[in-house]
């Protein structure tokens, strides 16, 4: 199908799209936008169902190849203006496509039942790629859930929903500003809750896990918070073995993929 058939989108749609770049606007409006061909193609397999596709906004010069590889969205696909596109995405480099997507109905909590069950809690963990990251592994590694505590970067973000590509639809979001009250009351629900931390022991001592566990992952520089430090029923740390003292700690998400991958494999 060539881009000539296809409308061109209004100023109001632009205008509309633009403000999702804030989160203000992505909580007001239950939408967020996602740049890029591949993280597109991700959260239209994810979707579970139809109705969370509102627009793809695109460059004249790739709607053949966009409309090639989504013939079923031609409806909601629209053509940018010069100078649009680069108006609505975060990167220097724009692929050619936004997509402006509804986030999952309802608000995700945790489930209390029996049996096994693996949640991850990022506390304070500012980055939005790293944010990204960890929702896309945890996802991976079939966590039920992130719980993000206040200071973490929205998950609906631009970077962290192209860094989670896709997982937003696969993987339970809880935002909780009060994350020790939340933990506290998983423990009462018998789960246990591992911190990584530099001042843990090491988690190669870890000979088993528990059925129900939470994994808090902390600020990039400062780690997880003393109140939820305090209330953990395990403090774990990956032991550095170069013997580069300049190499102080680990990524987040690299941290987040070490853990997970320990606790699961």
């Amino acid at each position: 199908m060539s881009g000539q058939n296809q409308a061109y989108a209004s100023r109001a749609l632009v205008a509309r799209s633009r403000k999702l770049l804030m989160k203000k606007y992505r909580d007001r409006e239950g939408l967020f936008i996602a740049e890029g061909l591949r993280t597109v193609e991700e959260l239209l397999r994810q979707m579970p169902g139809t109705g969370y596709l509102e627009a793809l906004l695109v460059d004249p010069g790739v709607a053949a190849g966009i409309m090639s590889r989504f013939p079923e969205e031609a409806g909601r696909l629209f053509l940018l203006a010069p100078g649009e596109l680069s108006s609505l995405a975060s990167t220097t480099t724009p692929q050619g496509v936004v997509g402006v997507f509804r986030k999952p109905a309802g608000a995700w909590e945790p489930g209390y039942g029996g049996g096994k069950s693996l949640m991850v809690a990022l506390d304070d963990v500012q980055d939005p790629g790293n944010a990204g990251t960890i929702l896309r592994t945890a996802a991976w590694f079939g966590a039920e859930g992130v719980l993000c505590g206040k200071g973490t970067a929205d998950m609906f973000n631009p970077k962290a929903v192209r860094s989670s590509a896709g997982s937003i639809y696969s993987t339970g979001i809880l935002d909780c500003q009060d994350l020790a009250g939340q933990l506290r009351l998983m423990q009462e629900n018998g789960y246990h809750v591992v911190s990584a931390s530099l001042g843990g022991k090491d988690l190669r001592g870890v000979r088993s896990w528990p059925e129900k566990l939470v994994l808090v992952i902390g600020n990039e520089a400062n780690g997880v918070s003393p109140d939820v430090e305090a209330l953990s029923d395990s403090l774990l740390m990956i032991p550095r073995l170069s013997s580069d003292e300049r190499v102080e700690s680990l990524n987040a998400a690299v941290s987040a993929a070490v853990f997970l991958a320990r606790i699961t494999l």
